[in-house]
């Protein structure tokens, strides 16, 4: 508490005497670092110790410029021979190499684009689930434009509430803001709603102050299921208290102009919630232009474009996806187990010793990442340990396995499968991995540095793509973070909100936004958020 008294103390001093001198100075460091100093007059106010470690505009508040880089400017930088031209892929044509595009500023110019290798990275659109009334009546949270429009929604309807020829209900009505969907981005928002309303706009329209309504609604159990359930406990617990109307275990079955529909998902029980604005964060669907060149290469029973561990789509050999609008096919070892034997199996006895397999051992955690992570599920060392386990009590220098005993020993491996989450660290790693491979693929093509190929002889050009984990945060208001790191590492709270920060700052594109998304923050710290509708 001492800390929070602090906070709300330093903050109270800059906005009720803005006559006061101020200086501030914060630097993020690309690593993600964060120094903050502060002073008021000559005296210091405070410093924040170095610390060690993010999305849409109107959750973090800062300005659509402040986080916005133009293209342009980034291939001006490099000093790279790029074109770069601002259009839309509205269809791919794998068999001729090709891509069909138009023009952002008028849809009637279109062109061709011929490519020897191609990219794929279009992200993904909301995910309506084909809930009626949906993409009519609600506010998505997946543009820079969503944000804008969203700024301006809160606006109106406290301008309306504000009107003297209103009734009582009718304004509780405009006054109700419904966020639907309990992961990250729908919580973050509904907490940055929050702390909009109780700081800024209730000073504003103190009239209306007493009938906003902010509700939440998630279809599971609780909100933040991903997270470690002592933040999930923690997000919850906070939003009863901040008085945010929390209502799991109910989906929403139809959205019309001026009400929404649930049902609870138990019971099914149906009710209804009228709103003023309503806002859907529920999760991500392909894009028309991906399914189309999904049902050309032969995957139109997919959700998600698939990729091999090299990123290359499966079905091609000259196309590449990342990001939301793909997911990487692990192979599973089950499917190659008879040659990864024969492989390993090098005097062609018929049996694996301990020294053939050891020999092979780096091959096989490169290429299939899930036995890494099936040893360490169950505390073992290494594979020989499975081995051992396989065989009984064997010494490990007389243990020999026949290609069944093999298969017995790694029958469980693939288990440990999963999918990588559709989040910007994903991506963001992703892009970097390719680019690498592109600038090394001719060195890499004369001198393999990737693992054995199994079924075939020789090595793979590159090692396959690895995403590290690096932590996830999640903004809870009250400048409060909960955030959740490698080594089952949780923090929440107040210091947490400066890492985020210094996080969320660092991972900018350039210096000129980090600057500008750093001026937004302090400026909101000195004179509250900005209010207005632009």
């Amino acid at each position: 508490m001492r800390s929070l008294n602090f906070y709300e103390r330093f903050s109270r001093t800059f906005r009720e005497n803005p006559s006061l001198s101020r200086f501030l100075v914060v630097f993020a460091v690309s690593g993600g670092g964060l120094v903050a100093y502060s002073e008021a007059n000559v005296q210091t106010v405070g410093k924040i110790d170095e610390l060690p470690e993010a999305e849409s505009i109107i959750r973090h508040p800062v300005e659509a410029r402040s986080v916005v880089e133009p293209i342009r400017n980034i291939v001006k930088k490099k000093n790279v021979n790029v074109d770069y031209w601002e259009a839309e892929c509205y269809r791919i044509d794998a068999k001729n190499k090709k891509i069909y595009c138009r023009s952002s500023q008028d849809d009637k110019e279109e062109f061709v684009v011929d490519y020897d290798y191609l990219v794929v990275a279009m992200g993904a659109r909301v995910n309506t689930f084909n809930t009626p009334g949906v993409e009519e009546n609600c506010h998505y949270l997946k543009e820079v434009e969503d944000a804008q429009k969203i700024r301006r929604t809160v606006i109106d309807c406290f301008e309306k509430a504000s009107l003297p020829n209103l009734s009582e209900d009718e304004k509780k009505r405009v006054l109700q803001f419904v966020v639907v969907g309990g992961g990250p981005t729908g919580v973050e928002f509904a907490a940055e709603l929050h702390d909009f309303v109780s700081e800024d706009l209730v000073k504003l329209y103190p009239s209306v102050k007493n009938l906003v309504k902010i509700t939440l609604l998630e279809a599971t159990d609780h909100i933040l299921n991903m997270f470690d359930k002592r933040i999930t406990t923690f997000a919850e617990e906070k939003f009863h208290r901040d008085g945010i109307d929390l209502k799991t275990g109910e989906m929403v079955v139809k959205v019309s102009e001026k009400e929404i529909s649930t049902k609870v998902i138990k019971t099914g029980e149906v009710s209804t919630i009228p709103y003023g604005m309503a806002v859907w964060s529920t999760g991500i669907a392909t894009r028309p232009v991906i399914m189309d060149f999904m049902k050309q290469i032969g995957q139109a029973n997919r959700r998600v474009l698939a990729t091999d561990e090299w990123l290359r789509v499966e079905g091609t050999n000259s196309i590449y996806a990342l990001g939301d609008c793909a997911t990487i096919n692990q192979r599973k070892v089950m499917e190659d187990i008879s040659a990864i034997f024969q492989k390993a199996d090098k005097d062609n006895s018929g049996t694996l010793t301990v020294k053939e397999f050891q020999e092979a051992l780096d091959d096989i955690c490169d290429r299939y990442p899930q036995v890494q992570l099936y040893l360490k599920n169950k505390q073992m060392s290494s594979l020989v340990d499975l081995l051992t386990e396989s065989k009984g009590d064997v010494a490990k220098e007389s243990i020999e396995l026949n290609v069944e005993e093999f298969k017995s020993a790694l029958s469980q491996v693939d288990s440990q499968m999963k999918n990588l989450p559709a989040t910007a660290q994903v991506a963001a790693q992703q892009g970097s991995y390719l680019a690498d491979c592109f600038n090394r693929m001719e060195e890499c093509t004369k001198n393999p540095e990737g693992p054995l190929r199994f079924r075939e002889s020789g090595r793979h050009r590159f090692r396959p793509f690895r995403y590290k984990h690096l932590g996830q945060f999640a903004p809870l208001g009250g400048e409060q973070t909960a955030a959740q790191l490698p080594g089952d590492w949780v923090s929440i709270g107040h210091s947490s909100q400066w890492l985020w920060y210094s996080v969320y700052a660092s991972k900018q594109v350039s210096w000129r936004t980090r600057s500008l998304v750093v001026s937004d923050w302090m400026r909101r710290f000195i004179f509250g958020r900005d209010s207005s509708q632009i």
